[in-house]
């Protein structure tokens, strides 16, 4: 036993140069099951370390003082792509964390960019369809561990529509046993997974910290699925909307006035499948290039982002490309637009949104 031990620890030994010394004085020991026992422990520690030091390295320059900071870390929508991750925008600012819903593999994109899980402060969800919530368990309980990558200190917060605080309540029970059990075994504080769900409305100013505000904006997604929601984050003079799934909005326009950076979905499907009724009920429950190109127009944002894309089509008709969607935009807005890709940031100045440049590797 001790020979493969000894094996194993030599294999790692090279990535943790301090422990050469100890290692050199435990085989000065005689007795072999001391050696192993020894060994497990140094081995156990070795790891331990190397866990505790898996956080990523950020992909952008450090925050600014008093910046305004909006990061896409999913544009993506049902398809399991690796390219685009399910929909989730990072807003920082004021010394603050707030993510905008919780799609597919929200926790890698955040680890890429050396946040911490437990970092987050509030969670904001815009409506309960599966791509834009699926990431919150992962998040949820992820973020509560110990690890370097996680280490949340008080409740999990997060805000949404009607049927949000059932939602949780019922993840809750889903996870009782992990949780249960993880405060018996490893002693993780309760009041760390404990959850805060509020439910949010229309035009209500539903968070205020450190000079940052979120506001609801209810948007329309379609008769069946009210309420959805849209979000304005205020900071300092400096403003972002994000849309959230929803069609054509009046509401959003209205309460998008001023704004310097809006960031909205679009949907697009080549206009053979629309015979198929499947194609057409999706498509009728989002925004258009075209009608986007129109919010666009009558907001004037400093900057209009795309994000989420659904993009829709079969083995034997492809979906409209993202060049398509540019040039179907640009008939009816000519004004600064960009086409967001996941980890694409962007500062939000008080004269202008510039795009955040990644840090030379």
């Amino acid at each position: 036993m001790f020979k493969i031990l000894k094996t194993n620890l030599l294999s790692i030994i090279q990535s943790q140069p301090k422990s050469t010394a100890l290692l050199r004085l435990l085989f000065k020991f005689k007795s072999h099951q001391l050696k192993s026992l020894l060994v497990l422990i140094l081995l156990n520690s070795i790891l331990a370390m190397q866990a505790q030091a898996q956080v990523a390295t950020a992909i952008h320059p450090p925050l600014q003082n008093q910046e305004f900071r909006v990061t896409l870390l999913g544009t993506g929508s049902p398809p399991p792509t690796m390219r685009r991750f399910g929909p989730a925008v990072l807003v920082q600012a004021g010394g603050q964390n707030l993510l905008i819903d919780s799609g597919r593999g929200v926790t890698q994109r955040l680890f890429q960019l050396g946040i911490k899980l437990g970092a987050i402060d509030a969670v904001f969800i815009t409506h309960l369809h599966s791509d834009h919530i699926v990431g919150i368990p992962d998040l949820w309980l992820t973020g509560w561990l110990e690890a370097a990558y996680a280490q949340r200190k008080g409740p999990f917060r997060i805000w949404g529509p009607a049927g949000t605080r059932s939602m949780m309540g019922y993840l809750e029970k889903a996870y009782a046993w992990d949780i249960t059990q993880r405060i018996a075994d490893q002693g993780l504080k309760a009041e760390n997974v404990a959850v805060q769900a509020n439910e949010v409305a229309d035009a209500a100013v539903v968070y205020q910290s450190n000079g940052l505000k979120v506001t609801a904006i209810e948007v329309d997604h379609g008769d069946l699925l009210k309420p959805a929601f849209g979000y304005r984050i205020d900071y300092d003079g400096r403003s972002v909307v994000v849309s959230g799934d929803t069609k054509p909005s009046e509401n959003l326009i209205k309460r998008s006035a001023g704004v310097d950076l809006l960031i909205h979905q679009v949907a697009a499907v080549q206009p053979e499948l629309l015979k198929d009724p499947v194609y057409q009920v999706i498509l009728d429950h989002h925004t258009k290039p075209e009608e986007a190109g129109q919010v666009f127009t009558r907001v004037k944002p400093k900057l209009a982002v795309f994000y989420h894309f659904v993009l829709l089509g079969t083995a034997k008709i492809p979906p409209v490309s993202e060049k398509d969607v540019l040039e179907m935009t640009r008939r009816t807005y000519s004004g600064p637009l960009i086409l967001g890709e996941d980890l694409m940031a962007f500062r939000v100045g008080r004269d202008s949104v510039e795009q955040i440049q990644p840090v030379s590797k």
